[in-house]
């Protein structure tokens, strides 16, 4: 056993599991925002999808957004098949594992970080994270939900987070125990700024700050210790938790 779960760690890691496990947010993301903006004339985006789309289109205009999500898949692509070229064929049950390791968590997460966010903020503000969110139908809850797993994950993790490990390990010499703390600190602090940021950023309160650093903290530290796929399926179904059930 303890053989079997030192691998499923190590593979689950791996970029051929990894990304392949996040590709299905990508879709389903997306689609629900093709549907909506045709069906029901939502124009809605998940907020970190707008700005790294907006580079492009400063670059390439109205084919900008065509030309990210195929540098997305592009470059999803590139790492998976290196990666299989080095190590091999898929194992089906890896993404079976993945798949109940996400749902566990988001579960967990959902219950300890409104737990930590009451205890901390008790005896200052009640707790009322949501009560400044606009009304929004399932469907587009749902999509906000599932572009936060894939695109907040690849902005604040993957280059946020990934970068401030390599400036804290090249540049300030870090060992690997401050390097981490300093790049999960710091990033989650950026990432509850984000919220707030912009004409449809949310009014700046101490409880939702607070939520949402917290929230940084746990989701940058999974993504140290567990990987992009997994890190973004649980915030994806951790937000659906929340903005949805």
């Amino acid at each position: 056993m303890p053989s079997k779960l030192g691998s499923y760690w190590a593979l689950s890691r791996a970029p051929r599991y990894s990304v392949t496990f996040a590709l299905p947010l990508l879709l389903l993301y997306e689609a629900l925002a093709a549907s909506l903006s045709r069906f029901a004339g939502e124009q809605m985006r998940n907020g970190a999808d707008v700005m790294l789309r907006s580079l492009f289109v400063a670059v390439a205009g109205r084919r900008g957004p065509v030309i990210f999500v195929t540098c997305v898949i592009a470059v999803s692509i590139f790492f998976i098949a290196r990666d299989l070229k080095r190590a091999g064929r898929l194992e089906p049950r890896v993404f079976v594992w993945m798949t109940a390791e996400a749902v566990a968590l988001a579960l967990v997460f959902g219950l300890v970080i409104g737990t930590v966010t009451a205890k901390l903020l008790s005896p200052f503000t009640t707790l009322a994270i949501l009560g400044g969110q606009p009304k929004m139908g399932v469907g587009a809850r749902l999509m906000l939900s599932l572009g936060a797993g894939l695109y907040e994950e690849l902005l604040f993790r993957v280059l946020l987070v990934s970068g401030l490990l390599l400036l804290a390990r090249r540049v300030f010499r870090f060992g690997p125990t401050l390097a981490n703390t300093f790049a999960v600190g710091l990033g989650a602090l950026i990432f509850s700024a984000f919220h707030y940021i912009g004409p449809y950023g949310d009014p700046l309160r101490l409880d939702s700050f607070v939520f949402r650093t917290i929230a940084g903290v746990a989701f940058s530290a999974l993504y140290v210790f567990r990987g992009f796929g997994i890190t973004a399926w649980t915030h994806a179904l951790y937000d659906v938790i929340v903005l949805v059930l």
